[in-house]
């Protein structure tokens, strides 16, 4: 990803002006001694089971799309998501541009019993200590903005504070560079890093190089119950869906609509055993 800059280009220079300006306010060691709020649930096993597990997200803004929910209120939201039978939550914490916070972060953890996921642009050992800190259950890393040392050393303090980690890919090579990091959930983000164009196609052709027993979940671009049906069918355990419920009045219901009937699951190695009997 070496042609042309991302959107991650723009996003990346705010986040660390934020980050040495928390720095400042509360050190490492201050936030370590920090209880979060409440039992924190394994973000991981919360979307094993049976059927495809929604991860529904909390966020106000998009660089992309501009204003999504701007008087989003998260207690009611998650609430309504956790009634709906989303098993995780996401919540966007970066400031300039999703229009997020760490507040959001502990006002899920409070109001809901579902394990959240602190999704941010995370690029130092610090902002694992607030995920922690706030009441995440797992942590975001992004392949595209870290090299292997660091998206190895940043997966190891998370796992050693409790956190789980999904390693978010958007291609073969990040994919391949994600693999060898044993315990991380796959993320594919269908949204292309430069043109912001979306395709499901992205996730269908990776899933095939994911193995089985790793979770892998589908990200961006998922609107409607046929992209439910085409993610299960390719092996995906999980989608995290923001925008298509968000623009809805009721989240309740548009998670409803999103999922329901809730289906099964393709096996990604029996998906691989089809493809060889096939003429």
């Amino acid at each position: 990803m070496d042609d042309g800059p991302t959107y991650l280009d723009r996003i990346v220079p705010a986040v660390l002006r934020r980050l040495e300006d928390r720095k400042r306010r509360v050190s490492q060691a201050e936030l370590e001694k920090i209880s979060p709020p409440g039992a924190r649930a394994a973000f991981a096993a919360s979307l094993s089971g049976p059927g495809l597990a929604l991860i529904a997200e909390v966020k106000r803004a998009s660089p992309s799309k501009g204003p999504i929910r701007p008087r989003l209120e998260v207690g009611p939201l998650v609430e309504a998501y956790e009634a709906a039978g989303a098993r995780a939550i996401s919540v966007l914490t970066e400031e300039d541009h999703f229009q997020g916070g760490l507040d959001d972060l502990r006002a899920a953890a409070v109001r809901t019993g579902l394990p959240s996921l602190r999704k941010d642009f995370i690029l130092d050992p610090y902002q694992i200590h607030e995920a922690r800190a706030y009441g995440a259950s797992a942590v975001l890393l992004i392949a595209a903005l870290l090299a292997d040392m660091e998206l190895r050393r940043l997966a190891e303090l998370a796992f050693d504070l409790g956190l789980d980690v999904l390693l978010e890919v958007h291609d073969a090579e990040e994919l391949a560079r994600a693999l060898p990091l044993e315990g991380v959930m796959i993320g594919v983000n269908n949204r292309d890093l430069r043109t912001f164009a979306v395709s499901l196609e992205t996730t269908a052709q990776l899933s095939e190089l994911v193995p089985p027993g790793r979770v892998l979940v589908g990200e961006s671009g998922i609107q409607d119950h046929s992209d439910i049906d085409r993610l299960a069918s390719c092996g995906v355990d999980a989608v995290l869906v923001g925008e298509s419920l968000l623009r809805s009045d009721d989240v309740g219901a548009a998670v409803h609509r999103l999922m329901e009937p809730i289906p099964s699951v393709v096996p990604r190695l029996e998906r691989g055993a089809h493809k060889e009997e096939m003429p």
